[in-house]
């Protein structure tokens, strides 16, 4: 093995076990994995000098920001945000031009130079889609209506931030600060960022919905393809001229409109956090102490500027828009922080040499400030909003009392049925009959068409995200119909552990004794008892009986 290889094998070990310990340090106080990533490198880096960035190193991380991208992409669909649109576009727009304004003449007072300016300015004008949606998803409130606005938001702003790495890029390939040169490079990269942007959500629309179809019938195959349209998407942004970075959260969004985008946001999340350590914890390796010890003051009222006055602006745009104080509220604590985009944009300027490592190591302490704290101020919403409205802040916005009426946050008290073979989808129509609220599973998309008032969702309950987003907790009734008998006993142990009851397909006699083990509080072999007699059980179950595990038509 060569020496460079073994270099490369020994700070991806040392990447690996220090992101790991700090991710889990952060885990205990609830810090987000974005923080302790780079907290991780600059221990690395600036205070150990452990790992140096290599090009192999770099070459990996630039895979990991592009399927970071490729993610964000895909939490962007736009049917989730069409009932929010207006208020998104206006609220989005109007907090990138005063943030922008805001902070441009904020850093020139703060005694940077005209273009470290503009690109702090730009680097404080973004909130994190990543960090919010996590928190939002943990909170179960995206679905509510300010995390709908929320999302619709980021997705405004992630489009101007894609039009701002567009021109970036221009400018990189234009080679030169001569006028002709710029703007032949901006006409470029703008050129081909549209023409990828017009075949990406052609190809959304007429292309990709049919062989996605087919390949979701396939964990492993739907994977691949996934992963495959983000690379072809990215190396055409390459021919183009245009970033990666570009490519990859086109080819998300191509994908976010998909019925298949949640699906394959689980399948893509574990690859995507590996390489997503790497970038942010390489980022922390390049981060100069001695600049932030320098700057420190600038990054302390730069990170104050962005977490009062990005919700102040937000809360004045969304309560003249007419929303409820509290819903207004809630949106403004989400934007108290700046992007990943804004690493992104700043290592670009890094590498193009229209920045110093000083600006880079400000955005990083800006970056850390922030997103901790929002973190915490998303978390404690509900009491932050209680102390602002004690003190009477919140008066000076004149907003509306009245909160609006939207659709539950959450599902409770409802009938999960996994499994659509033919005895789960005669289930889920014999209890859609009898006015039950239903939440059917499978992993094939084409087995859960056709069953009526039922809501479907296309996932894996081995996966722990998936168990939290059907919300078994709060289930009234946990059936399987499958006869895969791993994923049952697993099942069967999450509903014991929830205390959810649960009826499971006793599909051979051989699982019966395991079944037994997990206290499965009911069993099934429509085999042998046919499937009026299991409907009955289940009328039982939900009626709250519990009966010994011979009793109840179970296997015997």
């Amino acid at each position: 093995m060569e020496t460079s290889d073994l270099t490369l094998l020994l700070n991806l070990g040392f990447i690996v076990i220090t992101a790991a310990v700090f991710a889990f340090l952060g885990k205990v106080i609830r810090m987000p994995s974005i923080v302790a990533y780079i907290l991780a490198g600059i221990t690395l880096g600036p205070v150990f000098g452990l790992v140096e960035l290599s090009h192999s190193l770099h070459l990996i991380a630039e895979v990991g920001i592009a399927l970071l991208l490729f993610l964000v992409g895909l939490e962007l669909s736009f049917a989730k945000i069409r009932d929010v649109g207006k208020v998104a576009i206006v609220a989005g727009l109007g907090q990138v031009v005063f943030t922008a304004l805001g902070g441009l003449v904020l850093c020139l007072v703060l005694g940077f130079d005209f273009l470290s300016a503009l690109f702090l300015a730009v680097a404080l004008t973004f909130s994190s889609t990543v960090v919010v949606v996590k928190l939002l998803d943990q909170k179960g409130e995206l679905g509510r209506l300010y995390g709908r606005i929320a999302v619709g938001i980021f997705l405004v702003q992630d489009l101007v931030v894609i039009a701002v790495l567009t021109l970036l890029t221009g400018l990189q390939v234009g080679g030169s600060f001569e006028l002709g040169a710029i703007l032949l490079g901006l006409a470029k990269a703008t050129g081909g960022m549209l023409l990828l942007l017009a075949v990406t959500l052609l190809a959304s629309r007429y292309v990709l919905p049919k062989p996605f179809a087919w390949a979701a019938r396939s964990q492993d195959t739907s994977f691949i393809w996934a992963l495959f349209w983000c690379f072809l998407i990215t190396a055409g942004a390459g021919v183009m001229g245009l970033s990666v970075e570009v490519g990859a959260f086109l080819a998300g969004i191509a994908l976010a409109q998909l019925p298949y985008n949640d699906d394959l946001h689980r399948r893509l999340h574990p690859l995507m956090n590996f390489f997503v350590a790497i970038f942010f914890v390489t980022l922390g390796v390049q981060m100069n102490l001695g600049a932030a010890q320098e700057y420190w003051l600038s990054a302390l009222v730069l990170s104050l500027f962005v977490i009062i006055g990005n919700p102040l602006i937000f809360l004045i745009i969304i309560t003249r828009m007419g929303y409820s104080e509290l819903t207004a509220f809630r949106t403004s604590v989400t934007v108290a922080q700046i992007s990943e985009f804004s690493f992104v944009f700043a290592a670009m300027g890094l590498a193009a040499g229209l920045i110093g490592e000083g600006i880079l190591s400000i955005v990083a302490v800006v970056g850390i400030v922030t997103i901790a704290t929002s973190a915490y101020m998303i978390i404690y919403t509900e009491p932050l909003y209680r102390f602002c409205k004690r003190i009477g802040i919140l008066k000076l916005f004149f907003a509306k009392q009245e909160v609006e009426a939207e659709e539950a946050s959450e599902r409770q008290d409802h009938i999960i049925v996994v499994g659509m073979n033919a005895l789960g989808r005669e289930i889920v129509q014999k209890l859609c009959q009898r006015g039950e609220r239903l939440l059917a599973i499978d992993t094939d998309p084409k087995k859960l068409e056709g069953l009526g008032d039922a809501e479907t969702m296309i996932g894996n309950v081995e996966y722990e995200s998936v168990v939290e987003e059907i919300g078994l907790r709060r289930a009234r009734l946990v059936v399987s119909a499958l006869q895969i008998e791993d994923t049952n006993h697993l099942l069967a142990y999450r509903c014991r552990s929830a205390d959810v009851p649960c009826a499971i397909h006793a599909f051979d006699v051989s699982v019966v004794e395991d079944l037994l083990e997990l206290d499965t509080d009911y069993m099934f072999m429509p085999a042998v008892d046919g499937v009026r007699e299991q409907l009955i059980l289940l009328d039982r179950a939900m009626g709250g009986a519990q009966t010994a595990p011979a009793e109840g038509g179970q296997a015997e």
